[in-house]
């Protein structure tokens, strides 16, 4: 098996809601599962709401709250394709909650055994729980339904709490004012959004490996980082779960003894999608070749330039990000002069957009017109993503940028993504 070539005991990156895997490095995942304990637990809410776009964690999210509760203390059902009629939906709570098939037809006496089941269970001293994942898949009509269900309360506590997980078509539907009274019942309300930053995308990454076995959970490189952050739309987990596992099993095919960018950028091209981010209709040209130019500042003496060493190719990984920048790196003659007291000298982008500081070199960047066009008459979501690509390339093969132990690649990542950006954009 593949992940037993990187001597771990089990797949780290399978798209599974496996609690034994979790990575609390995902922070409106934390606090969606803490303020949903919350209102199971103490806030005696009868709906708690959980929101996120695909791939963001919801249903690993219901998973760790129900192994969280006291199973001696509720009675659980757990609904996971909610997209039937509201009888259906009744007997398979029922079904669940009593461990028996309910065959029970009628809306009326399926209302009736539900309103039993609460008072039996509170006399047992437990509590019903009810957790509907996808709840996007809910029919309108349905959603009434459960507010007058959420009706079936004591006088003095709520017999049960309703916790719905679903995409964002759920939370239109909740907030618009035509459902003001079920949306003035919910307890809590959480929205789960993207892991949040390339450090905590790497504390993920590095914390699955090690809790399938690997050792310093060192697998993936510093620029395989930042290309895991541009291709996984910026930290959406299901993506780098995807990305991570296949490049694993690419460093297994091929030999590698680490995953770098180059590496995840071959991957990740494999899912480009081959549309114009103009119409979104049609195969997308191939870019020219981008060139980048890295010099020392103005003030230095000149240095012929040194080519940095050609990268060679992965083998038997198929490319499809089309043509990246090749850089040539000239090391500064010393560092950077101090500006005169009496004038702040002008920051490189002030004197010309084409050219950036970043550390001690001077960047140019070159690119051909067609190119600029295309970025320039495309969305700012694509003309990102491009920007982040070439920079996690440029990176790559110019490893000296960040040679320093006080460089923070991260850093260096963004400032020359942000050059790209500007130019992409101008």
């Amino acid at each position: 098996m593949y992940y037993e070539y990187w001597c771990l005991k089990k797949p780290p990156f399978d798209n599974v809601p496996d609690p034994s895997m979790y990575v609390d490095t995902h922070d409106s995942m934390e606090n969606a599962i803490a303020e949903t304990l919350f209102a199971v637990e103490e806030g005696n809410d009868c709906l708690a709401v959980i929101v996120g776009d695909v791939g963001l964690g919801k249903t690993l999210s219901l998973r760790l709250i129900i192994d969280s509760l006291d199973a001696g203390k509720y009675r659980i059902a757990l609904i996971t394709n909610p997209d039937m009629s509201f009888p259906q939906l009744l007997r398979e709570m029922i079904g669940q909650l009593t461990g028996a098939p309910c065959e029970t037809k009628k809306k009326l006496d399926l209302l009736e055994s539900f309103n039993r089941l609460l008072f039996a269970t509170c006399e047992e001293g437990k509590k019903v729980l009810i957790f509907i994942d996808e709840a996007n898949a809910i029919a309108p009509r349905n959603l009434e339904s459960l507010r007058l269900l959420t009706n079936m309360q004591d006088d003095r506590a709520n017999l049960f709490t309703i916790v719905l997980a679903g995409q964002k078509e759920l939370a239109k539907r909740l907030e618009h004012p035509s459902r003001a009274n079920l949306y003035q019942r919910i307890g809590t309300y959480c929205r789960i959004g993207k892991i949040d930053s390339p450090e905590k995308l790497k504390d993920y990454v590095e914390t699955r490996l090690r809790q399938a076995g690997a050792g310093n959970g060192r697998i993936f490189t510093a620029d395989a980082i930042l290309a895991l952050w541009e291709h996984s739309d910026e930290g959406v987990p299901r993506l780098i779960n995807k990305l991570c596992k296949l490049c694993l099993k690419a460093g297994e095919t091929n030999g590698f003894r680490e995953i770098d960018g180059e590496i995840v950028g071959q991957v990740a091209g494999r899912f480009t999608r081959h549309e114009s981010p103009r119409t979104g209709k049609g195969p997308r040209k191939k870019p020219q070749q981008t060139v980048l130019e890295v010099k020392p500042v103005e003030t230095a003496p000149q240095v012929p330039a040194v080519p940095a060493d050609p990268v060679p190719e992965s083998p038997g990984i198929d490319s499809s990000l089309g043509v990246l920048p090749e850089a040539v790196i000239v090391p500064p003659a010393e560092p950077l002069p101090e500006a005169p007291a009496r004038e702040a000298a002008p920051e490189p982008e002030d004197r010309d957009p084409g050219e950036a500081k970043i550390g001690n070199y001077r960047i140019r960047i070159d690119i051909p017109a067609e190119i600029l066009q295309e970025a320039k008459a495309s969305n700012p979501e694509y003309r990102t993503r491009m920007a982040g690509s070439l920079a996690a390339k440029t990176m790559h093969e110019n490893p000296h940028l960040v040679s320093s132990p006080m460089t923070d690649p991260v850093v260096i990542w963004s400032q020359i993504k942000e050059a790209f950006l500007r130019r992409l954009g101008a």
